[in-house]
């Protein structure tokens, strides 16, 4: 594993966490805004590491002389 996932992978369970605390409601309203903060700052981060990893995907297909040819990965939205 790629120590990009692992920050990515890392990140989303940080993230996650976060959203637990914040659905509780517990939190001092400080405690709360700083907790935002950081999940803003990791969705932004992850985001971030999605759109890289989704720019170095391509599609593979049989050519014709049966070699493997490389296309540019659509995106279907």
């Amino acid at each position: 594993m790629s120590e990009q996932s692992k920050t990515f992978e890392a990140s989303m369970q940080r993230l996650e966490e976060i959203v637990r605390k914040l659905e509780r409601g517990d939190a001092p309203l400080e405690d709360a805004l700083s907790l935002f903060e950081e999940g803003t700052a990791l969705a932004k981060s992850c985001n971030e590491l999605l759109s890289k990893a989704e720019q170095q995907v391509v599609k593979l297909s049989k050519g014709e002389d049966g070699a493997p040819v490389e296309q540019e990965f659509e995106h279907a939205e």
